[in-house]
């Protein structure tokens, strides 16, 4: 029973104690050095645009310069003295770090501003918790919150402590239920990474699954492409676009945390597979990459990636770009990919498009929400599958049989023949084999 209870405690974070009358936030961002100050402006507005899809009432904005990062409050004793008064005069419920706070300068500034204080992770965790459906995504999303509170536990039973120090019972007693507070951590810890172990073994079969997936749909030899790209960027809409498929979109962040797969044909008749992924944003929590990892490694294993970027956001630069920052940090900033312009309808500053055309290979301007320039993209995207796989005629000496189990195992035999110790083999193969088999082509 109390396993259960610390449980719903862990999955449903503090945010979600809150009321939906008692909603108004604080929003802090901090920078360092005057060029510094517009970017955390930016990315306050960001914070914003987070703080309402969780469902937030966003009180106030301030950006806060900083000579140095204070090792007990983050933003040292005079700002937090001026954040107490101003939580006080307005009538705030929580404040909420645009940077990560580690426990300690959580606990601190909680306890300086009375009232609850949560970072961008937390509020990402809580978002992630609030949309997600399937299986997959409930066990991620619980994996991530249980790892982000283990460190944070001490402060959830400092009450503990402080109802020791009351009472009749003396020092003997404050020493008791000091005593208590720690053991009852120990047993709030342990529990915890028993659950952490059962959602990691239980997320091992899911990937155990959808690795069988994949590897079904490789030997299908169907090309995949992963729409992948900035939140919020289009991605659902240009599936939905064209699948003509009833596939959620909504304009809020995090719309989508669970991939959707669907078949489609291109122009040329060729078959593909469109995979829409989970959005990237700045920041991204490193706790929701490891956790999301079995999700994203559909961008890593897709031939292809759609790179889909929201022209009309004047951020288009740094949105593409943290993008691929964590296409790098799942080591799949490598593989072919077109970068599709989305929402040029809506741009205003036609000078990011051209811009963005200068800075990326490959690019296309479309909206995905009118079709506009979509030709142009699937043009493209059969230009890509072409040079995907490629059509050769060897001729192998049996002795090499191990080469051609992989090239049966990795790419599609047309036709084999034999000549003497020879095998005659026409084959379509991945191009990267193209290399291997070049010392035999006819």
């Amino acid at each position: 029973m109390y396993e259960a209870s610390i449980q719903a405690k862990i999955t449903h974070g503090r945010l979600f104690d809150l009321k939906p009358e008692k909603r108004k936030a604080l929003l802090v961002g901090t920078y360092e050095g005057a060029r510094a100050k517009e970017e955390a402006n930016d990315q306050l507005d960001e914070l914003e645009n987070l703080c309402k899809t969780f469902g937030l009432e966003i009180g106030e904005k301030v950006a806060v310069p900083l000579r140095g990062i204070d090792s007990a409050t983050f933003i040292g004793k005079g700002k937090v003295e001026e954040f107490r008064l101003l939580v006080q005069e307005k009538d705030f419920d929580v404040v909420v770090f645009d940077d990560e706070i580690s426990p300690q300068q959580q606990r601190n500034l909680e306890r300086d501003l009375e009232i609850l204080v949560i970072d961008r992770v937390e509020l990402i965790l809580g978002i992630f918790a609030q949309r997600a459906k399937t299986k997959e995504a409930v066990i991620q999303i619980e994996l991530a919150e249980c790892r982000y509170q283990l460190p944070r536990l001490k402060g959830r039973w400092s009450h503990l402590g402080r109802q020791g120090g009351g009472g009749g019972g003396g020092a003997g007693s404050g020493a008791y239920s000091r005593g208590g507070g720690e053991q009852q951590i120990e047993v709030d810890r342990r529990l915890l990474k028993r659950r952490i172990d059962q959602m990691e073994g239980e997320l091992k079969e899911v990937i155990k699954n959808r690795e069988t997936q994949r590897k079904a749909r490789l030997r299908g030899g169907v090309p995949t492409f992963a729409i992948i790209g900035y939140t919020n960027a289009g991605k659902s809409s240009l599936m939905r676009y064209l699948t003509q498929s009833d596939i959620f979109v909504e304009d809020k962040l995090f719309a989508t945390l669970d991939t959707t797969t669907r078949k489609y044909s291109l122009p040329n008749k060729q078959e593909i597979l469109l995979i829409d992924t989970v959005g990237f944003i700045r920041k991204l929590p490193h706790l929701l990459i490891a956790a999301f990892k079995s999700t994203l490694e559909e961008a890593i294993q897709a031939d292809i990636l759609i790179h889909l970027v929201d022209a009309s956001n004047p951020q288009a630069f740094n949105q593409a770009y943290a993008s691929l920052e964590v296409l790098k940090e799942l080591k799949a900033d490598k593989h072919p990919m077109i970068t599709v312009l989305n929402k040029v309808d809506q741009c205003e500053q036609r000078i990011i498009i051209e811009k963005m055309k200068l800075s990326f290979p490959k690019t296309v301007e479309i909206s995905a929400l009118t079709g506009q320039g979509v030709d142009n993209l699937l043009e493209r995207m059969m230009r890509e599958v072409s040079l995907l796989r490629k059509v050769v005629r060897l001729r192998i000496p049996q002795s090499e049989y191990a080469l051609v189990s992989e090239l049966m195992k990795e790419g599609k035999v047309l036709s084999t023949n034999y000549d003497e110790n020879d095998i005659l083999l026409e084959a379509e193969i991945p191009a990267e084999l193209e290399h291997k088999v070049e010392i035999y082509k006819v």
